[in-house]
């Protein structure tokens, strides 16, 4: 297992896409940051559709890093709150990989999955929440335990909340604003998004950006908060400017509206074959350029 400490090559921690994905396995529990369509690291996941890894487990808040990943058959397991376009309201490829019963589904709670990886970035086996009790997530997810404190209330009862467990994970894959060569991250948008927790919450973590800055650039106009990901809890640093796309990653881009609408209305095979079927991120950034070209013709 890598020294998430030491990086690639000691304190300078820089890599590429296939640098990260070189680092992944079939198998493997992939947690993927962002939310939705807002901030999703999907020039990494990308360079996971270029590769051969299949079979995996993926923890994510979802998006088209989930659609994508499921319509070409990557995802055995998803562990998720929903998956979702945003303006789109259900992701139409995960729907679909759903309907095929090409994937098993651990369904959460928002602030069930939340604590999930609070448990897992404080390496606690559960954490107690009440998020969950008396609704349907305890009959689709039977494994699901509760918990009695041991502590009595002000009534003097006991009170039951449900176990969550950790969303440990082999991988985390973040997408922030800016970072520095080290593995400090920053994001410069309206919410963090959890990011920090995936990659507290496991044993690598991989962060792409939109621009590489000096360490001293990271506060000098923005406030110390915004100083989300700590270098000592990321392996790897990959510059990748839009590799949001089509996402949102304000306030470097917003959602490519368009281009989502299309990725939701386009059949498979042929938004693969035209969008994803290059050699590397500079293939796809070029073909998407160019489709926006034809409509503008």
């Amino acid at each position: 297992m890598t020294d998430r400490t030491h990086g690639a090559t000691g304190t300078d921690k820089v890599m590429t896409p296939e640098d990260v994905v070189g680092r992944l396995r079939s198998g493997m529990t992939i947690g993927i940051g962002g939310w939705g369509s807002r901030r999703k690291p999907m020039a990494l996941v990308r360079a996971l559709l270029r590769s051969d890894i299949t079979d995996l487990t993926v923890i994510s808040y979802g998006g088209p890093d989930v659609g994508l990943l499921a319509a070409a058959g990557r995802i055995r397991r998803l562990v998720a709150a929903f998956a979702t376009l945003d303006s789109i309201p259900l992701e139409p490829h995960f729907r679909a990989a759903r309907e095929r019963g090409d994937l098993a589904f651990t369904e959460l709670d928002e602030a069930m999955f939340m604590w999930g990886l609070h448990a897992a970035a404080n390496r606690l086996p559960f954490m107690p929440v009440r998020a969950g009790l008396g609704s349907d997530v305890m009959r689709v997810n039977p494994e699901l335990r509760t918990v009695t404190s041991p502590y009595p209330g002000d009534d003097g009862a006991h009170e039951e909340f449900v176990a969550v467990p950790a969303l440990r994970m082999d991988a985390a894959l973040v997408h922030l604003n800016r970072a520095d060569r080290l593995g400090n991250g920053q994001y410069l948008g309206p919410d963090p998004y959890f990011d920090d927790l995936f990659c507290e919450a496991a044993d690598t973590a991989y962060v792409s950006c939109e621009r590489l800055v000096e360490t001293a650039d990271l506060t000098k106009d923005a406030p110390p908060q915004s100083l989300l990901v700590s270098r000592h809890a990321v392996t790897g640093v990959v510059e990748t400017p839009n590799g949001a796309h089509f996402t949102s990653c304000v306030p470097d881009h917003d959602r490519d509206e368009a281009f989502q609408k299309l990725y939701a209305t386009t059949p498979w095979p042929e938004f693969a074959e035209r969008f994803l079927s290059g050699a590397n991120e500079h293939d796809y950034q070029s073909a998407v350029q160019a489709w926006h070209k034809e409509r503008q013709q």
